[in-house]
Order: structure tokens, then sequence, then C-alpha cells
């Protein structure tokens, strides 16, 4: 068929020097990276430097920093080398305390004082109840304070004994007498008449009388008598209890006087050391005031008794026991140079805002006290910088997050008393809020800071910079020797052996092929660095002092073979013809497109047939992978323009009215991306023109409804993955991809490849239009109308003109509008 129509002109496919940039080692400046100064600055990043810069130098509230890139471009390690050279100061913030509240025992009080005057705070304390625990029972055990304790308890033992006696002598002189009653353990006093010298109860006298051994009126006059004295009796041991009372309180004051000079000498050596900070004297005051009225614990010796000999402790001392006198410090910055800085990588709700620990014993939970608070890394960080992983945070609970944002927002660190999800309820405990004042540093990606921004109002106000981190430079010579001194970081970090300017130039290629445009460099320098570890690898094995581009291809193409099982299944069930996949010959309706498979650390090409089938009907153009669901949003919008490119066309002097189906043979998953578009479009031409395709020649490339051929993702994976395909049933140098001329310039083929095309092996063409690309494909003319006219008659674009003549004037013949 093709003899007889019109021949296309011949289209010369890209030369070899066209299909890989190749870095010239002659244009570096060195012989081997050892010459080089390792490169200490971020690579690439000036735009996110500048905007991390803004962001830490901000005082004003809000100015936290979302840090968006993908992984590897360096954003930890420029936030981190950032934070380490920035002007953090000299003076660290203060440490944090916890203590005993006085006023309100279920409320611990928060102290701040300087940096490294927490731990005196704490010691001075220990030192404190030590001292006492050790002078107060020996000060209790001396003479002088026996007899002065002994003179208050005569002193008050007499003035009882002379209530008492006082008592004694009235009732004695009316024939009664006091006496000590037993009742169960205790005995009580009690009054009773004397009858011929013995005290007799009246119980006992009730009963004479009924015996008629005592008159009954002389007992009504003892009954009256003892009910006076009884209740005399009662004011008597009020009277007592009374003195009683005062020789205790007598007792307490003498032990406070005795114990007060004791007390404020150790106290006052703590006071002298926080003359500035009032809220630590405060409750220093607090303290002795406590210590003066609660004297008890340090005088017990119990414990000690029962431990016995050998056994005493640091700790084992009266009053260790006692947790009100002690200190809780939290937060040390004994240590810090500076403003803090905090990297936490486990952003849970107890790491980030402090817990509330909680023992538990056989019995049930113990008491809890400000001693069981501990801080979490936004008090560690409080006057500096917390450094949080947004993967991390937003895979807690949502309570996290938002605990987060009211503390940024509000300047005020609560300790959760509780958590979601347990059991128990809180604890009796809810320790004072701090103010806090850090910056946060959150690391995540372009998506997410999107999502944040449009759907959470709290979140754009507390972080107002973000710092964007590309993922390709210019590839230019400061940026190419800037791969070397990079590459020599790693020689004196991790010791691998050094790079000659070979090795450094296969590294800046392999950049560019990551990059995808030969005109950048990635900066995703996570993948150079381990491929430079894995060249180093094989250099150390060949026993060479240098790393030269042998090793580095080698280390790539180790890579490659450890990561591309998937590609080689595939490319067995091509050889196989598992998959139909033509190679050679024509085809009508028949176009071998291709598809990019991403399986994380590898990328490959593979052909797929792409067919296409017309009939008469008015069902428009069906596409198959939708009607199966198996299509993606894109690639429906793809399908949507190629039926654009027909109408606008061939259908503006007559109908569209056609039926046909487009689809991906043997796909199974799914399709998606409209860079099948145009091969789609060929295979509709070539089934409506009835002119065959070479199946020699895959197609990639994006078509809009103009018929311009527009650049599309991954155009080196496809061309690379058909060339395997045809390799592998024999190169026939009839063989070749189709690519938009758009993507030229992102060209960088393995060199297998520009091989291949440079022994006329195979061949790469580029298309700007459908015109072109047509042309290629079915070596006949495309066709162009002029004016009014039609398209030439045998031409492509003739052929499909005249066939849709023809559908739709059957159409019209049936009946059909």
């Amino acid at each position: 068929m093709t003899d007889k129509l019109p021949e296309a002109p011949d289209r010369p496919p890209l030369p070899p020097e066209d299909l890989r940039w190749v870095c010239d080692p002659d244009s570096f400046d060195f012989d081997c990276t050892s010459e080089l100064d390792p490169v200490r600055e971020i690579i690439g990043q000036e735009r996110a430097l500048r905007a991390i810069t803004l962001g830490l130098e901000m005082r004003s509230p809000g100015y936290n920093i979302f840090v968006s890139g993908f992984v590897g471009t360096g954003r930890n390690t420029t936030i981190q080398r950032v934070l380490q050279h920035l002007d953090r100061g000299t003076v660290p913030p203060d440490d944090l305390c916890y203590v005993h509240n006085f006023s309100k025992p279920d409320r611990p009080r928060a102290l701040f004082v300087p940096a490294g005057k927490g731990a005196r705070l704490r010691d001075g304390m220990q030192r404190v109840i030590r001292h006492l625990g050790r002078d107060i029972p020996q000060i209790f055990e001396s003479e002088p304070y026996r007899k002065g304790k002994e003179q208050i308890r005569d002193r008050f033992r007499t003035r009882t004994r002379e209530l008492i006696q006082t008592f004694e002598e009235r009732v004695g002189a009316e024939g009664f007498a006091l006496v000590q009653v037993q009742v169960g353990p205790m005995t009580n006093p009690e009054v009773v008449p004397v009858v011929d010298g013995e005290p007799k109860f009246l119980t006992d006298l009730e009963q004479a009388v009924e015996a008629g051994e005592f008159p009954k009126e002389r007992l009504e006059e003892l009954r009256e008598k003892h009910r006076e004295y009884h209740g005399e009796l009662q004011e008597v041991v009020k009277g007592a209890m009374k003195i009683d009372s005062e020789m205790n309180s007598a007792f307490a004051e003498h032990d406070r006087n005795t114990i007060r000079p004791l007390v404020k000498h150790c106290v006052d050596e703590i006071r002298e050391e926080f003359t500035e900070q009032s809220s630590v004297l405060e409750w220093i005051g607090q303290v002795e005031e406590h210590l003066l009225t609660h004297l008890a614990p340090f005088t017990s010796t119990d414990e000690g008794e029962e431990k016995g000999e050998g056994s005493e402790s640091e700790g084992d001392f009266p009053g260790s026991g006692v947790v009100e006198y002690q200190v809780n410090l939290v937060v040390d910055h004994s240590g810090t140079k500076g403003a803090p800085v905090v990297v936490e990588n486990t952003p849970a709700s107890a790491q980030l805002f402090g817990i509330i620990e909680r023992k538990w014993s056989r019995g049930g939970e113990e008491t809890v006290d400000h001693t069981r608070i501990r801080a979490g890394s936004l008090h560690a960080a409080n006057g500096g910088y917390l450094v949080l992983n947004a993967s991390d945070l937003f895979h807690e609970p949502a309570f996290v997050w938002n605990t987060l944002k009211r503390t940024l927002r509000t300047g005020l660190l609560e300790i959760p008393i509780s958590e979601p999800f347990v059991v128990l309820g809180p604890p009796a405990i809810k320790p004072e809020p701090v103010r806090i004042c850090v910056k946060v540093v959150l690391i995540g990606d372009a998506h997410l800071y999107a999502l944040l921004y449009h759907y959470d109002e709290d979140f754009k106000k507390i972080f107002k910079v973000r710092a964007d981190f590309d993922t390709e430079m210019d590839n230019d010579p400061e940026n190419r020797r800037l791969y070397g001194c990079f590459v020599q970081g790693l020689v004196d970090e991790e010791e691998i052996l050094p790079f000659d300017r070979t090795g450094v130039a296969e590294l800046v290629e392999h950049g560019s092929r990551l990059a995808g445009r030969r005109r950048k460099l990635s900066t995703r320098f996570h993948r150079i660095a381990d491929l430079a570890r894995e060249a180093s690898h094989f250099a150390r094995k060949e026993n060479a002092p240098r790393v030269h581009f042998e090793h580095v291809r080698r280390a790539r193409e180790e890579r490659d073979y450890r990561h591309n099982l998937s590609m080689e299944k595939m490319q067995d069930l091509i050889r196989e013809g598992t998959i139909f996949i033509d190679v050679d010959g024509r085809q009508v309706g028949e176009v071998n497109g291709l598809a990019v498979y991403d399986s994380g650390e590898f990328s490959f090409g593979i052909p797929s047939k792409i067919t296409a089938t017309v009939s008469m009907g008015n069902a428009g153009i069906i596409n198959i992978e939708r009607e199966a669901d198996l299509s993606g949003r894109t690639h429906d919008k793809g399908m949507q323009i190629l039926a654009g490119f027909i109408r606008e066309k061939y259908a503006q002097e007559k109908p569209l009215t056609l039926s046909a189906s487009v689809c991906f043979e043997q796909s199974y998953h799914g399709v998606d991306g409209d860079s099948a578009s145009s091969t789609e479009l060929y295979a509709l031409l070539s089934s409506l023109s009835g002119i065959p395709i070479r199946q020699e020649i895959a197609v990639t490339g994006s078509v809009n409804q103009k018929g311009e051929i527009q650049p599309i993702g991954g155009a080196n994976e496809k061309i690379e993955g058909f060339y395997d395909a045809c390799a592998a049933k024999g190169l026939t140098g009839r063989q070749g991809v189709m690519v938009p001329e758009a993507n030229r310039a992102d060209l960088m083929l393995y060199p297998r490849v520009v091989e291949a095309v440079r022994n006329g092996k195979f061949h790469i063409y580029a298309v700007a239009t459908i015109d072109e690309g047509i042309e290629i494909l079915t070596g006949v003319v495309a066709g162009k109308k002029e004016g009014r006219r039609r398209y030439p008659r045998d031409s492509v674009n003739g052929r499909v003109d005249k066939r849709l003549r023809e559908l739709a004037e059957q159409m019209r013949e049936y009946g059909h509008p």
C-alpha cells in the first residue's frame, strides 16, 4: 500500500552527541579531590538558606519555620549546620526546677534560676535536709535541751497537781474521795463517797440499801453531792487537759526556738546564692517556716533502727524521705553554651511536653508529687530552637499537634495531666505552666505544607516562614567543582578513597541524569553520596589508590542490577512473546507506547502495545481503560484532548460520527498520565487512514489540541527500555524511539544506547507536531490544507478525512442525523 502513496521526506535521527551530555574531566582545575577543600556550606540551596536565616533571626511571634523539600536535598543537614553557625549568644537560658507548693500542695511550683544554679539549689536543699537530719537529733539529745524541756514539764505538771490537789481537798472535806477507775486499757478519775473510812461506789451503796444495811435517805444525800462533784470533776479534767495542751505547745515552741538558729544557718547559705531571685527567696522562706513546724520527720529513728548497722546509705537519715523540701531539676543548662538546639526524633506527647510519672506498688498507685515531673523537649529548647520531623509528628495522635499549636500560639507550656486513650484517671497534681520562647523548625514536604496551609487556620499563623529546598541547581563549572568538594567531604568524614577528575566527571553526569535536565544538576546529595561510597568500595577491591570513572560506572551498574529484577522479568516476558511487542514490520492501528515503572530506588521503561479500532457509530472515542476503571484522571484528560484534536482538524465541515476505541493491551494495573496521548492518536490515525505503522519505532509524548507534541518525564528510561527490548530480540538497524522535540535537551542516555546509535543500530527521533511524527511512523506525507481546499487525497490526513466523510455518509444513510 505504501508504495502507491506519496512518501514523506526522510527525517534524520538525532546525532549521538545530542543524546548525552558529557562532562569533560579536563575542564576541572584539579587532578584529585584531595587537592580540594571539603565543602562546608550547603550546596545549591541559597533560597532555602535565606528563608531559614530570616526565620531564625526574627523574634516576632509566629516566625517558626517549615522546611519543605524531597528527602536527600539536605534539609536536616542544612538546619543543623545553620544552627551550629548561628550566633546563639554565650548566655544559656535559665534552669527549670519544680518544687512543692506549700499553699497549694496539688499545684507544684515552677522556679526559673540562672543556668547552672538549678543543680546548686537542688544540692543545697539536700545538704540542708542532711544536716538537719544529722544535727536535730543530736540537739534533742543534748543536756541543755533536755533540761529546758524538763523545766517546762515540771512547771505544767505542778499546775496540774495543784489543780487536782485543790479539788481533792475540797471533796475530802465533804466525805468524798478522788479515785482512778480502770476502764478497759484506760483509767478515768472518779469521785466516790467515803463510808466507814472506805471509798464506796454508789452501786455498792444501792445494794446495801436493798439489803437494809444502809439508810436510803443517806444514799440520796450522797447521790446529790456526787452529782455536783462529778460536774466539777469534769471541769478539773478539762483544766488538766488544757494545761497538757499548753505544755505541748510550750514543748513545740521550745523545739522551734532551739532549732531555729540551726535552720536559719543552713537556709541562709542558700539565700546568699539566690539574692536576685525573688521567687526562690520566697520559696526558701516558706521552707524555713514549714521546717520549724514539722520537725517530727527529723526526730524519728524507727527506720534507722529497723535497718540496723551496715545498711545506711546516702538517703538513710532522718528527714531524707520528706519530699516537700526536695528540688526537682527538670532542665539543667549547666553545660549549655548559648541558646539550646534540641532535635526531637520521637515527638510523642511525653517527649514533647513532659510527663508526670506514675509508679505502682502491690497496694496500688504510690503518692504522686512534684518529684515525678519530667520535662519535655519544649522545656529543654526554651530560649532556643527545636527541630521536629513532620512525618514523625503526624504519626502521633492528633492531640499532640493540637497541643503544640496551642503552646506556640499562647507561649504557655502545660504538662498534660492525662492523655487520651489512657483508662486511668489523671494524677493528683497539676504542675504550674511555664512561659516559653522557642523557635520550632518543622521538616516536611511540599504536599504536607499545602494541606496544612489550606486546611489548618492556625498553621499559617505560627509557621510564617517556608524554606523550600530545590532538587536541582544550575549545571555550571562552579557547581560541578562543588561536586568534587562534596566528595572530598566524604573522604574526610568517612575515609573513602579520593576521586580523580574522571570519577568526579562521572558523578556529575549521574547528577545531571538524576536532575532530568542537562542544564541542571541534582541536589539530592544522599544519592550522590551513596554512589560515591559504593564506587570507593569497588576501587578498594581493586587496590586502586583513587576512584576512577570506571569504578563509578560499575557502582551504578551494580546498583541497577540489585534493583532491576522486575525489569528483567518483564523483558523476559517480551522476549518470550508472553507480552506482545513487535519490534519489526508494520501494522494498522498498532503503536508501541512507552511507560515508566518506579520501584523506589530504580525506575525503568517498558514498551506497551497500544491499539485503536474504528467503526460506524456515534459513541465517539472510547477509552477502554476508563470503561474498566483502570484509567487515572490525567489519562482521561489526555483522551479528551485527543478527541479535541480530531474535532479541530477534521470536523470543521462535517459532523464527527464514529465509534472508536483505544486500549493499552495487556495492561491490568491501571494507567495514568498523558505521556501516551500522542501514541494513542497515532494509532487512531492509522486505523482511520488504513496506513500501517512501523512497529520498530516506539513513541512517547503528550499532545495538545493543536497537535503540538509536549514534553514528558522519564524520557531516558523509556528510550532505554525499548532499546533493551529490541536488543533482546535482535537489533535490525531500523529500530528506534520517537520523543518530543522539547525533550531533546533532557536526554542523558546510558553509554550502551549512545554507542548503538553511533553504530547505526538504533535511532532517536525528535518531533514537534503530530504531522511530523505520523510521517516518520508511516513513511507517508502527512498532508496540509491549502486555503479551503481539502487535504491531499493520498496523504495521511487526506485518507483520515475521507474515512470520516464516509462514516458520516453511512450514518446518514441509516437514518441517523
